[in-house]
């Protein structure tokens, strides 16, 4: 039997988002497993990264020495923290790989499934 307490978490933690909506993980549910000691682990699904044809483009960066994608990310989308939208973006698993290469063109991209003008033709 669960401790009354558990079970009060385990129910509002279900209940609230796990992820604030700027979160690359913000809508991926979780799930759980128990091990066969019976302890029950709660983790979150796994994030699949979407193809970066699915982002519209709205503008396009060039790799400059001393670039950093949280600076990039600042300027282009307003928030540091949304560096993994460019990494998406890109088709980067690695976030470091954006800005190793001085003259790379990195899309800056609106979010996935927002349809833009630019990539129409």
């Amino acid at each position: 039997m669960m401790d009354p307490v558990q079970a009060f978490m385990q129910a509002h933690a279900l209940a609230t988002p796990l992820f604030a909506p700027t979160s690359r993980y913000h809508g991926i549910g979780s799930a759980q497993t128990t091990t066969p000691e019976g302890t029950v682990i709660t983790f979150v699904k796994r994030r699949f990264v979407p193809p970066p044809e699915r982002f519209s483009t709205l503008s396009e960066h060039t790799v400059a020495s001393g670039d950093r994608l949280d600076n990039l990310a600042a300027h282009y989308l307003g928030d540091p923290l949304q560096y993994w939208r460019l990494c998406d973006a890109n088709g980067a698993m690695d976030p470091t790989e954006l800005t190793a290469t001085v003259g790379r063109v990195l899309r800056i991209t609106l979010p996935e499934g927002i349809p833009g003008d630019s990539d129409a033709g």
